[in-house]
């Protein structure tokens, strides 16, 4: 069996909640305290939506919206991590955003049910969106077998170069099981896609 060592990527993503905090409030837009309100701001922030290169889980706590660069960052990762599995010949997945914008409601509300959620949250900047680093969504099975570990491997190495090379921040939430993910590029990265 091939030595596999996990999470060499590891030691690059643990930037910290107010790193992450001061770039969404440099480059985001104000805290929304409704999802209502979202309406009052569409321009400034985009709905992102199930792709080809990821898959938006049903959001209980956080609504689909991100400031421009920001969905740019996403659409980037996850066509990074598709042409990953693609060069090496494995089937077909899409990562997996599990939140993203959250209300001061939102907040409200997953305070009630998570004890490390944060009441400055830098989800609340429309700048920040998790990533599952434990399930993909298969979107063909042609192709080599791939393990869960071995796309998060491949996710891992992605945002590590990402954020080195000044994109965004990133934590490796291991209660959550996700990265944490801040664009800290605020203009387009249209141009790098």
């Amino acid at each position: 069996m091939k030595s596999f060592v996990r999470r060499d990527y590891e030691y690059y993503l643990t930037d910290l909640n107010d790193v992450h905090l001061t770039a969404a409030q440099i480059g985001g837009i104000e805290p929304l305290e409704t999802r209502e309100d979202t309406t009052h701001v569409i321009g400034k922030i985009l709905k992102i939506n199930s792709c080809d290169s990821y898959k938006v889980s049903r959001l209980h706590h956080s609504t689909p919206y991100l400031i421009p660069s920001a969905k740019d960052l996403l659409n980037k990762i996850g066509l990074e991590f598709r042409d990953s599995l693609l060069a090496g010949g494995y089937q077909m997945h899409r990562i997996i955003v599990t939140s993203v914008l959250r209300t001061n409601e939102d907040v409200k509300r997953l305070m009630r049910v998570n004890y490390n959620a944060s009441s400055n949250s830098a989800h609340r900047y429309a700048t920040t969106f998790d990533i599952s680093y434990n399930r993909f969504d298969m979107t063909d099975s042609f192709g080599k077998f791939i393990h869960d570990w071995q796309m998060e491997n491949i996710l891992g190495k992605i945002l590590a170069r990402l954020r080195f090379e000044g994109f965004c921040y990133v934590k490796l939430e291991k209660k959550q099981r996700c990265f944490h993910v801040t664009c800290r590029h605020y203009d387009s990265l249209r141009q790098f896609i």
